[in-house]
């Protein structure tokens, strides 16, 4: 996962507030319930695609429905912390 955070694109689906406290350095904040209505913009974004939230949890289901949509290189970082001890 480490290789692929090179030249992902990362994706914040928490709140507007979660990711105001603090994010991942260029990091997108579109959070989970916009997903479906943002796909388009999600389609053009650089691939591979690494999801992440505050547990793991959104993020899942963030890269099932990217996926049910067309979307295969995408992947679950799980939470805000585990993406950075995956780049430490």
């Amino acid at each position: 996962m480490k290789e692929i955070l090179n030249t992902a694109s990362i994706l914040d689906v928490r709140t507007p507030g979660e990711f105001e406290e603090g994010h991942y350095p260029g990091a997108v904040n579109i959070p989970l319930n916009e997903l479906p209505q943002r796909l388009d913009e999600l389609m053009e974004m650089k691939k591979p695609i690494v999801a992440y939230c505050r547990s793991g949890a959104r993020s899942g289901m963030a890269v099932s429905l990217l996926k049910q949509n067309g979307l295969h290189e995408v992947y679950n970082a799980g939470g805000l912390f585990d993406l950075y001890n995956l780049n430490a």
